[in-house]
């Protein structure tokens, strides 16, 4: 099992950046698929970006492609998630998300592939 623990979230202005991160610890992270998803109020969990274990496969949702920049360091046991000029619109509940994986380039982006899941990190944009 793997513990997910994410940070970085905060009240930023409209146009502003937030590093989100999550560590995890218990299992190998390098055997892990890592995601992001964020739930907005009243809204379903979406996907945002997910990173392959090797950390050298990346994919987007098509509505965060440009401003949203996942990364991994397999060394720090943690994933990164770098959002830029931040929108009221991305104000949510950003989660992170693991699955263990034996390819080292696989991808996955549905909710329901992912079996482990961290509490949640508060990002609010004011406009």
């Amino acid at each position: 099992q793997v513990q997910l623990v994410e940070s970085g979230g905060g009240l930023v202005q409209a146009g502003g950046s937030l590093r989100l991160s999550c560590a995890a610890s218990g299992r190998t992270f390098s055997n892990y698929i890592m995601g992001w998803f964020r739930q907005a109020p009243g809204k379903e969990r979406e996907f945002v970006a997910a990173i392959s274990r090797s950390g050298d496969n990346t994919y987007y949702a098509a509505s965060m492609k440009g401003r949203f920049t996942i990364s991994r360091d397999n060394a720090k046991n943690t994933v990164y998630l770098q959002i830029y000029s931040l929108k009221p619109e991305d104000t949510a509940v950003y989660y992170c998300a693991a699955v263990p994986s034996s390819h080292p380039s696989v991808i996955l982006t549905a909710r329901d592939a992912y079996d482990y899941w961290g509490q949640g990190t508060q990002v609010t944009v004011s406009s």
